[in-house]
């Protein structure tokens, strides 16, 4: 395709698109969810019908849809052990008491009773209650990872083919407005014979803290590696992008920060017991969640304000949340380098850093008659040829407004029985799975791993 052609298709295509927010709904940031394109919606014969299981953070995220767009989402039952976020989703979608439930398990004591599944379970709680799904006949909305084992992914994978059933993997990048166009520009052809490309997610260093250190992923013999439960967006983004698949991969990475050697002196086990240095430590839980009020999206904090801060002092007395960084059992790597080598020789480098006060992804494609450097807010590409440049900007939210999209997707795919209305289906998204497993085996033996689905 040749610059003038691209330009035009891509002008009007990013004309087209609406970056609508919710005027309720935010993101685990606090930043407004961007809505659905609604020229990708086809009308539904019926209203989807669906069970929440987990009604924790991203279980809202998915079910706030529900809110919003009554018409096409009903959820109409939940499961979650944790009594005031069941009450709450219960409030929220009217849902009885005959159709709440403590543990997923009790879901499927019943006969069926919706058209899907909803998982949004801690990591290592996903495969039990998607082959129970699969074998009763729903459909599902998986949260990534699929799996911390790589054969549980193999294994439904195969149950998924087998029923017909429809699974999508919340690789909600593929949804975003930014991957879609910056994907698109790839594919046209007009950077040439792409070459390489570099991608790098900075977490955010109180990010890092909060999640992979304190937080449920701070163990990844409790869930999952931090190359999966963190970064198999960007490995499945790297793939998607590219089109091809990948061959080889080499990893390395280490904890190097938050260890108990690096305590400072005065420090004390938790930052409520009188800690020397918290005042000056970035990383002060006094600070973050209760002087500042940021990260609490995993905290269960009462509706009056007047009571916030006595739960808030409760979580960081009585839980992670509170204890010294240096001081957890903690092990997941605070940086992480992959190297890549797909189909054709094209090579592809990730770096997943801790240690940054900033986030969002930065993407650099290098191709044999252009590049193109982005970082998920705009993007610009240079054409060798001619000497131009061209900068093209995208709505955005903490996932590049890619989570109501993939719900939207996966509603008309469920809707319509048509599973090509997805780019995330478990078939497509099962590659990156094993990327991330042979990344942490490279990390941890040290060599180059072949890749085979």
């Amino acid at each position: 395709m040749n610059r003038r052609k691209a330009l035009e298709q891509l002008a009007l295509t990013l004309g087209a698109m609406a970056f609508v927010p919710s005027a309720w709904a935010r993101t685990e940031e606090g930043t407004p969810i961007l809505l659905p394109d609604p020229q990708k919606k086809r009308p539904l014969n019926k209203k989807v019908t669906a069970i929440t299981l987990g009604a924790g953070n991203r279980g809202n995220v998915y079910g706030n849809y529900a809110v919003e767009y009554p018409d096409e989402l009903d959820i109409v039952g939940v499961a979650e052990p944790i009594q005031i976020r069941r009450e709450r989703y219960m409030q929220l979608h009217n849902i009885p008491e005959n159709r709440s439930f403590y543990t997923w398990e009790d879901v499927f004591q019943q006969e069926k009773f919706a058209d899907a599944i909803i998982i949004t379970t801690p990591d290592d709680l996903h495969y039990g209650p998607c082959m129970e799904a699969l074998k009763m006949g729903y459909d599902v909305l998986l949260e990534k990872p699929i799996s911390p084992s790589e054969q549980e992914c193999r294994d439904i994978l195969e149950l998924a083919e087998k029923t017909g059933r429809i699974v999508a993997v919340c690789h909600v990048l593929r949804y975003a407005p930014y991957f879609i166009k910056l994907r698109e520009l790839i594919q046209t052809g007009i950077l040439g014979e792409v070459v390489s490309m570099q991608h790098m997610e900075p977490i955010n260093h109180i990010h890092m803290s909060h999640s992979y250190v304190r937080g449920n992923w701070h163990n990844s013999a409790e869930c999952t590696p931090i190359i999966l439960a963190k970064s198999c967006h960007d490995l499945d983004i790297i793939k998607w992008m590219l089109g091809k698949s990948c061959t080889h991969i080499q990893a390395f990475g280490e904890l190097s920060w938050f260890r108990s050697e690096n305590a400072p002196q005065g420090s004390t086990a938790r930052c409520t017991d009188g800690c020397a240095v918290e005042g000056v430590c970035p990383y002060s839980a006094l600070k973050i969640y209760y002087r500042d009020r940021t990260y609490l999206h995993h905290f269960d904090l009462p509706e009056e304000e007047s009571r916030k801060g006595e739960v808030i002092m409760d979580y960081l007395r009585n839980s992670n949340y509170g204890k010294c960084v240096y001081r957890m059992d903690n092990d997941q790597a605070d940086h992480y380098v992959c190297n890549m080598l797909f189909e054709k020789g094209v090579t592809a480098s990730f770096n997943m850093e801790a240690f940054t006060s900033y986030h969002g992804r930065r993407t650099r494609v290098m191709g044999s008659m252009g590049d193109i450097v982005g970082d998920m807010t705009k993007f610009t590409w240079v054409d060798f040829r001619t000497g131009e440049s061209t900068e093209w900007e995208q709505g955005t939210d903490g996932h590049g407004g890619g989570d109501w999209r993939l719900v939207s997707d996966w509603i008309q795919a469920v809707g319509h029985q048509d599973p090509s209305l997805l780019t995330s289906t478990i078939g497509a998204s099962i590659e990156s799975h094993v990327m991330g497993f042979k990344a942490e085996e490279s990390r941890k033996e040290k060599q180059v791993k072949e890749v085979r689905v």
